[in-house]
């Protein structure tokens, strides 16, 4: 079996002077990537475990504006949060989508429903009117259009718009990484550092391969601290001190069996007053989140978790029999890193925003990158290529357009390739959609190769596993160009499949050992053995 991509830029990383090193591979630390290099400069990036493996993969899914900062009074923050909502939905059509958000108000709830409902008019016109307009909607409306919802107590509701992920936060966070790589950015996965000192004008990172063992020394220009609410961690390795730091809140959500055929997003209040989700997921319903402050960002599910989130959807639902434990497909849990400043652990916990901080060090060329979320990502982007414009990296290209999917001809072109070959008559009737459009959004130009590879033995557009919506092909594909050291990547990450299938179904499908061995080649038995071993 050749060298992989990972093993070549692991080589790679130690063999010369980068302009940027980024450390991290969430979603702050990919458009960084993905910006930088595809302004010109010379970018490494490194990442302590697999590539969005952290916050950036247990999200609600949502690119929205923020539509409950109206309550604190966040105008400005919502209206730039709309703006990239935006921004997004021109940008990838394909993947960020527009969803009705049908939203249940309670009798005695601390708004009257239409007050509420002049709040989502106010959303709909700071949004530019781009989505489609809100409505109010009585008790009996929502019985009528709903009734799923359980409408004893309600007083009334509201319709409105928002946007949505299509896949999955992690396969979006993981295709500005393949565009960074296309760019040029050497990139890879399981590269732990282990701090930075400054020598002569630049800095020296120490950085340790967790796959081989091997330690050696990346050199950079500027280095960027992009790890999240491993942040601060980060910054005291290296030396240096900022003026922000990192609260945490531990955000849960719970995938169960799909809870309504209507696509759209169930909006409550929970019973510590936040907003509740349940969000469509493919055949399934994400129900969450949660909102606890944790002094730490390791964190796990807890019976506490399971049992708050499925009271609060039986509280609302209409459901025979109600959820319960065993109702629960795959669970995901985070932290959400919030950006303050100052000392101490004080601080208004509800008011506190998703919104991003840059903070720049221009005496020692270094980026500490706070808080942020997947709506606002290409603004990070744009703003780290600005602030390491101003350190003196020249960026011979800046004003290329970094993001996005390939233009409407080309796609024009591969739909029509795609139905002179009758692709679409090879979807597995199960799906949702046609396979031409799940490889466009999941794949952009690359889907190409997998219509040749298609000409070529028809079998690769065969599923792998029932339900997994991912085929020979597509496998294929990511064992070329997808930096899969584990098989959790795949299936946590860079498909969905451990979140829509329930754990007894795919670990017993023969599949599974087929895609081990398509990916991990001579490997494949150990790599699987390690997964169904993991806990």
């Amino acid at each position: 079996m050749g060298k992989s991509l990972r093993d070549s830029n692991v080589e790679k990383l130690g063999e010369q002077e980068y302009d940027v090193l980024i450390v991290g591979g969430g979603i702050n630390g990919a458009v960084a990537a993905a910006s930088l290099a595809g302004s010109g400069a010379r970018v490494a990036l490194i990442e302590a475990g697999d590539f969005a493996g952290g916050v950036s993969s247990n999200s609600s899914n949502l690119a929205w504006g923020g539509i409950k900062y109206l309550e604190t009074h966040e105008y400005l923050l919502v209206n730039k949060l709309c703006k990239s909502r935006n921004r997004l939905m021109r940008a990838y059509p394909s993947t960020v989508k527009e969803i009705r958000f049908l939203t249940t108000i309670a009798r005695g709830f601390r708004f009257p429903p239409f007050f509420v409902y002049l709040g989502s008019v106010l959303y709909w016109i700071m949004g530019r009117f781009v989505t489609r307009a809100p409505r109010y909607i009585s008790a009996a409306s929502i019985e009528r259009t709903e009734p799923v919802i359980n409408t004893a107590n309600a007083a009334g509701g509201l319709e409105y718009s928002d946007c949505y992920l299509y896949d999955n936060d992690a396969r979006f966070v993981f295709n500005f990484i393949r565009k960074s790589l296309d760019y040029g950015c050497i990139a890879a996965n399981y590269v732990a550092s282990l701090g930075a000192r400054r020598e002569g004008h630049g800095w020296v990172t120490s950085a340790h391969d967790t796959v081989s063992g091997a330690r050696f020394d990346i050199r950079s220009k500027v280095l960027i601290n992009a790890c999240g609410p491993y942040l601060d961690t980060q910054n005291a390795r290296s030396g240096e001190t900022t003026d922000y730091r990192h609260l945490f809140s531990k955000g849960v959500h719970l995938i169960v069996d799909r809870i309504t055929d209507n696509k759209r997003v169930l909006t409550f209040f929970a019973s510590d007053g936040r907003l509740f989700f349940l969000i469509p997921m493919g055949p399934k319903t994400c129900i969450g989140t949660t909102d606890t402050q944790v002094e730490d960002p390791g964190v796990e599910v807890t019976d506490e978790d399971r049992d708050f989130i499925l009271a609060n959807a039986n509280a609302v639902l209409d459901l025979e029999p109600p959820l319960t434990r065993a109702s629960i497909i795959a669970e995901r849990v985070g932290v959400r890193p919030l950006a303050i400043k100052g000392g101490g652990s004080v601080a208004d916990w509800v008011a506190l925003s998703r919104k991003h901080v840059i903070e720049v060090n221009a005496h020692s060329r270094h980026l500490s990158i706070f808080g942020g979320k997947l709506t606002d990502c290409l603004n990070v982007g744009d703003e780290v290529a600005d602030h390491v414009e101003r350190l003196g990296i020249e960026l011979p290209v800046r004003n290329r357009r970094w993001y996005g999917e390939p233009g409407s001809e080309l796609r024009a072109e591969f739909m029509l390739q795609a139905r002179l070959m009758d692709l679409d008559q090879l979807t597995d009737p199960s799906s949702s959609e046609p396979l031409s459009e799940r490889f466009w959004r999941r794949y952009g130009e690359s889907a190409f190769g997998l219509l040749e590879r298609i000409r070529e033995d028809d079998s690769c557009a065969e599923l792998l596993i029932e339900n997994a919506e991912y085929t020979r092909g597509e496998i294929e594909l990511a064992a070329r160009r997808e930096m899969i050291v584990k098989l959790e990547d795949f299936m946590r990450r860079r498909s969905k499949i451990e979140l829509v299938v329930r754990r007894e179904a795919y670990r017993q499908a023969p599949g599974l050992r087929e895609a081990c061995a398509i990916l991990f080649g001579e490997r494949a038995e150990a790599k699987l053995q390690e997964y169904l071993e993991r806990r």
